[in-house]
C-alpha cells in the first residue's frame, strides 16, 4: 500500500481564538479580545473576526457566564448559523475548514461526555446531509481530519460517531453508505484491548508462521506493517533503524519486533530485507491482510503494540507514542 498524500498544511488552522472568545465572554465580536494585553495574537483575532462575519457563532445566553457553560452551549449550537446550501461558503477553505478545526478541538478536549458529542455531531450532520455538495465536502473533510493518522486531530472515536450518524441518514445514497460501513467495520477491528486479527506470514526461508504463533519477549510485540517503496514509510523506518534505545530493548529481550511486508512485489521485499536488523522478525503476508481486510492499512508504516496474548495496547499510532509506551525516550519524530 502506497502512502496517502494529503495537501493539508495542518499548522495553518488553530483554535486559539475560539477559546479566547469563550473565556472572555464575547458574544458578538472580537474587539474586546484585541484590547486584552498579552492575550491573543492580533493576526489570529483578525482572522477570527473575518471568519465570524461569514460564519457567526450562535448568541450565547447572558446568564451563562462560566467558560464551561458557554462552551457546552456553543458546541451544541455551533452550526446553527452556517449556510450549508451556500456552495461558495462551503468552498471557502479559510472559513469552512477553520470552522471544522474549532469544532473538533472542542469535541475532543475531554470535557464533553459521549452523549454530548453525539448530540453535537447529530446537529452538524442534520445541516450538511440535506445538501449534496456540502455532504460531499464535509464527508471528505471529516475523513481527512479524524481518520488520517498524520492529522493532529486524528481521532477514530469521534470518526466512529460521525460514521454511525451518517449511516442513519436518509439523504446518503446506498453506494456511499456501503463505503462508510466498510470503513466503520475496519475501525472496529483490532480495537484497544481486543486480540488482534490473526494472519499468516512467511519468512525469507519460505517457512510459514502466524501472528498467534509468534513468541513475544517480555509481553511486548511491536507489529510493523511496512512498504519499502513508500517514502513516508521509509522515513519512519529509518528513525526506527537508527534508534539505539530501540535496538537495546530488542537486544535485551524486552521487546519483539515483527515487521510485515504487505505488498505484492516479492523481489522488492527480498532485496530490502538486509536493511532491517537481523534481530527483527521480518516476513511477508503475500497480500493476505489486504485481500481479507484484516487490518486498516490506510497509511504506511502502520504500527501496533501488542501484548504477549496479541491483545492491542496501541493501535495504528506514531512511533513517538510507541516510544513513550515502552519507555524509550530517544529522538522519536
Amino acid at each position: 500500500m502506497k502512502e496517502i498524500i494529503h495537501n493539508k498544511k495542518w499548522g495553518k488552522f488553530n483554535c486559539f481564538g475560539i477559546y479566547a472568545w469563550l473565556i472572555l465572554g464575547i458574544t458578538s465580536c472580537y474587539h474586546k479580545v484585541q484590547e486584552e494585553k498579552n492575550s491573543v495574537n492580533k493576526e489570529i483575532v483578525q482572522q477570527q473576526e473575518k471568519i465570524r462575519s461569514f460564519f457567526p457563532f450562535p448568541e450565547i445566553p447572558a446568564m451563562l457566564t462560566q467558560p464551561e457553560e458557554r462552551k457546552a452551549y456553543l458546541i451544541a449550537h455551533y452550526w446553527d448559523n452556517f449556510n450549508f446550501a451556500d456552495t461558495a461558503l462551503v468552498n471557502n477553505r479559510n472559513i469552512t475548514e477553520q470552522g471544522i478545526v474549532d469544532f473538533l478541538a472542542i469535541l475532543a478536549d475531554g470535557t464533553l461526555a459521549e452523549r454530548q458529542q453525539v448530540e453535537c455531531i447529530d446537529n452538524f450532520c442534520g445541516g450538511l446531509e440535506q445538501q449534496a455538495y456540502a455532504q460531499k465536502i464535509f464527508l471528505q473533510m471529516m475523513e481527512d481530519y479524524l481518520y488520517n493518522p498524520n492529522s493532529p486531530y486524528y481521532n477514530e472515536g469521534l470518526y466512529v460517531l460521525f460514521l454511525k450518524r451518517m449511516l442513519e441518514s436518509k439523504y446518503v445514497d446506498d453506494l456511499k453508505k456501503s463505503s462508510l460501513l466498510f470503513t466503520l467495520q475496519l475501525i472496529n477491528q483490532n480495537s484497544l484491548g481486543q486480540r488482534a486479527m490473526n494472519f499468516i506470514y512467511y519468512l525469507p526461508d519460505g517457512s510459514r508462521h502466524t501472528l498467534y504463533q509468534t513468541r513475544v519477549n517480555k509481553n511486548r510485540l511491536l507489529l510493523v506493517f511496512y512498504d519499502p517503496e513508500c517514502p513516508s514509510c521509509h522515513d519512519v523506518m529509518m528513525e526506527m533503524l537508527h534508534d539505539k534505545l530501540l535496538q537495546q530493548e530488542v537486544d535485551a529481550g524486552n521487546l519483539t519486533v515483527l515487521a510485515i511486508y504487505t505488498e505484492g512485489n516479492l523481489d522488492v521485499w527480498k532485496t530490502t530485507i538486509s536493511e532491517l536488523p537481523k534481530e527483527w522478525i521480518v516476513g511477508t503476508d503475500r497480500e493476505e491482510i489486504k485481500q481479507r481486510c484484516l487490518y486498516d492499512l490506510k497509511a504506511m508504516p502502520s504500527l501496533y503494540l501488542l501484548d504477549g496474548d496479541k491483545k492491542v495496547i496501541l493501535k495504528d499510532v506514531s512511533y513517538r507514542k510507541i516510544c513513550s509506551e515502552i519507555g524509550i525516550f530517544s529522538k522519536c519524530p
